[in-house]
């Protein structure tokens, strides 16, 4: 691999993961969350790992991305998360794929599509208990009846289970803490109903989910989930600022790139687009082969900033497509060729997410399709995966 940017993906990491979530539920309920190329870090060595602790189960968001894992997994279970377009119909059904449906047009237009191709479609019904989002709204009991009724009268959909999502399991106060029991207890009411009718059409044995991450570390004991999804926890980062959980998690991810040029500017000079930083005095500043078309922030502008040999060094100027400025002035030696953590070791991508007034989850997601992913196990690299353009 040539050295210009690179995510470096910790497989001990990952793997010391996986154990601690082990530790509180069984591989056979737990259901890999790999949507988003696994939050970035590669859906394909994931789910390799996660088989290899007998975790079989993964969930994605689309069908090009179910697609794409079944060709990693042979046997496994892949529920889609999200919306699927009938016109897929054929290609879910021929790959064993699990749809999920959330509203009754959704469903008689995936029942249609499957009808016309002499196929039955897998689904799991998502129940909406107060995210808003997709799914029946299971305030309305009777009107939850009659649309679950008319479900399971659709001939060509063969229903294995129900699920929600939770808005506030990584609960930051009183009130969050208390919309997530709410939320629980709806959707067991929902649950009920929905194992009430699903008896009338001779079905049975339907499985439902309700944890999250956090809800998984949390709530195991509380809130029990046939299928606990795992997601942003598999990679080793908390599922909200300050969220204490009760295991220990190894971020697996870091972003590096390297020291392309080092100057001296004088007192005057200005840095890249729109001349937004000015020198005070002279200063060594560094050019570094990273940029936001790699998935590295541009709103980090003038205010973030990067390790080199240790220590921080300050973003000036604004971040390009392919590269940012970051002043050196007060590192001794910095040359070309050094190595920059993006985040990682040392600068936590939580920092990063801070000074962005965002979360974790997107920073690692945002890294780009052309940034090089370098899988380390056992200190050394056991594999790398570089992106062709297509």
């Amino acid at each position: 691999m040539y050295r210009h940017i690179w995510a470096e993906i910790n497989l001990d990491a990952l793997q010391h993961n996986i154990t601690q979530i082990l530790n509180i539920v069984p591989p056979e309920q737990v259901m890999g969350v790999i949507k988003a190329n696994a939050y970035g870090h590669g859906a394909g060595a994931f789910c390799e790992v996660l088989q290899q602790n007998n975790i079989n189960k993964f969930a994605v968001s689309n069908v090009y991305e179910a697609l794409d894992l079944r060709q990693k997994t042979k046997d496994s279970t892949i529920l889609i998360l999200g919306n699927v377009d009938p016109l897929s119909a054929r290609e879910v059904a021929e790959n064993n794929i699990t749809v999920c449906v959330f509203s009754t047009e959704n469903a008689t237009a995936l029942n249609t599509a499957a009808k016309e191709l002499g196929v039955t479609l897998n689904c799991h019904i998502k129940l909406d208990t107060g995210m808003g989002r997709l799914g029946f709204n299971c305030k309305d009991v009777l009107t939850l009846k009659t649309e679950m009724e008319q479900i399971f009268n659709l001939k060509n959909l063969n229903v294995l289970g129900a699920f929600t999502h939770f808005a506030t399991a990584d609960r930051d106060s009183d009130e969050s803490a208390e919309f997530v029991a709410k939320q629980y207890e709806l959707f067991k009411t929902a649950c009920g109903i929905v194992s009430s009718v699903a008896g009338q059409f001779g079905k049975e044995n339907l499985i439902f989910h309700s944890s999250n991450s956090a809800a998984t570390l949390l709530d195991y004991k509380t809130r029990p989930s046939e299928y606990y999804r795992a997601g942003i926890i598999l990679y080793g980062l908390t599922p909200s600022q300050g969220l204490e959980l009760p295991v220990q998690l190894k971020p697996v991810m870091s972003l590096k790139a390297t020291v392309a040029q080092v100057k001296t500017i004088s007192k005057g000079d200005t840095i890249s687009y729109g001349r937004t930083f000015t020198a005070n005095s002279k200063m060594t500043v560094a050019t570094v082969t990273a940029g936001y078309a790699d998935g590295y922030s541009r709103n980090l502008s003038n205010k973030g900033y990067v390790l080199i040999r240790g220590q921080k060094a300050p973003i000036v100027g604004r971040v390009c497509m392919d590269q940012m400025v970051v002043d050196v002035t007060n590192i001794k030696d910095v040359c070309f060729g050094d190595t920059v953590t993006l985040f990682g070791e040392g600068l936590p991508v939580e920092e990063l997410a801070g000074l962005l007034d965002t979360i974790n989850y997107e920073l690692v997601c945002n890294v780009a399709h052309r940034v090089a992913r370098v899988y380390i196990k056992g200190g050394e690299v056991v594999k790398k995966l570089r992106y062709l353009s297509v």
